[in-house]
């Protein structure tokens, strides 16, 4: 794909308009907002349908059922650009693709699942492999494509309250300068709001979601941080993490490098610098946490109830990274644990009762 052919056409692939809400004019949908300085506590999880162009499924209704009969309100979708257009020709948006999406901002309105949309891959940049054409840090191009992108959304859910429906930017920033950072998130914000400025956004944190972005807190969004570390805990023999499977098998509390690694240890790394933006106006969410299969259950249960006491403690929400798969509460296949049965899934009732009960 050539730079010409990259850039070219922004206004070429047209979206439809916002889809209302059975019984709901456009403008009582509009007047639920919500105040970006202090997010509600909203609870949940991520759903992967459309989490890569390669599964590219759509999502089940079933889903945001069960987390609304468990008492759940969130749900994050992780997104692929690539679901809904072709790389050689990011112009071509697939409308059959973004009726899936608009299928799931629904199924959040029936069982009154917040739903937030998330670009994981976006045009210019994305965490994981393969590597964007362009950069989003770098060429314009790639930027000018984003923008077009959140543009479109912006516009086809323009009038579905904020309540209902967020924002989430780019998934984990990595080792990017701040600098860099602040300047792309601001254009893709002025492009939102060039067509529905009552949208409520979310940016998340820098290095890979867990430093709090000051350069951002003039925008009157939202961040949104992280519950992975410590690494050894979450991502234990993981294997797209380099070196994970000779890790020591973890323990919580965790002796690292002759440092006691606990709930404490947790508070100073990953609540107090967030507490610091809390103080210049940034409303906080926990976008994603959770710990791959192979840690053991016992001490996923000891670490993830340290963290959930102290983000309840915080004011802040969170989404389980993820639902249904190897870090959720169904279909895990961790080897240690006494599944129940829960309409065809193997359900982690220990997990899940610990979760509800925060």
């Amino acid at each position: 794909m050539d730079r010409r052919t990259f850039l070219a056409g922004a206004a070429a692939s047209a979206i439809p308009g916002p889809r209302a809400a059975p019984g709901q004019s456009q403008r009582e949908r509009g007047t639920r907002t919500v105040d970006a300085r202090r997010l509600p506590r909203w609870r949940g999880f991520n759903l992967l349908e459309k989490f890569t162009a390669e599964q590219n499924r759509p999502f089940l209704e079933w889903d945001f059922a069960t987390m609304a009969e468990w008492g759940f309100d969130f749900v994050r979708l992780p997104l692929s650009y690539r679901c809904w257009t072709d790389p050689a020709d990011w112009r071509k948006m697939d409308e059959r693709v973004l009726r899936e999406i608009d299928q799931a901002v629904e199924f959040g309105r029936k069982h009154r699942v917040h739903v937030n949309i998330n670009f994981h891959r976006a045009p210019g940049y994305c965490v994981n492999p393969p590597p964007e054409p362009f950069s989003l840090w770098k060429d314009e191009e790639a930027l000018t494509a984003c923008c077009h992108h959140w543009g479109r959304f912006a516009r086809r859910y323009k009038g579905i309250p904020s309540s209902q429906l967020s924002f989430d930017l780019l998934n984990e920033p990595a080792l990017i300068p701040e600098a860099d950072y602040v300047r792309v998130a601001t254009r893709l914000v002025e492009a939102i709001r060039r067509e529905d400025p009552g949208r409520l956004v979310v940016a998340d944190g820098l290095r890979w979601g867990r430093d709090p972005v000051s350069g951002l807190a003039g925008l009157g969004i939202a961040q949104s941080t992280r519950g992975y570390d410590p690494m050894e805990i979450s991502h234990w023999r993981a294997g797209w993490i380099s070196g994970s499977d000779r890790w020591p098998e973890p323990t919580w509390p965790l002796r690292k490098q002759g440092q006691i690694l606990d709930r404490e240890w947790l508070r100073a790394q990953l609540i107090a610098p967030w507490k610091d933006l809390e103080k210049k106006g940034v409303g906080v969410h926990v976008g994603e946490w959770g710990a791959f299969q192979h840690t053991p259950h016992r001490v996923v249960l000891a670490w993830m109830r340290d963290l959930l006491e102290l983000w309840k403690e915080a004011g802040w929400g969170w989404a389980l990274w993820n639902f249904r798969g190897s870090f959720g509460v169904l279909d895990s296949n961790r080897k240690d644990v006494a599944y129940a049965d829960f309409q065809g899934h193997k359900l982690d009732r220990e997990m899940l009762d610990l979760i509800r009960s925060h």
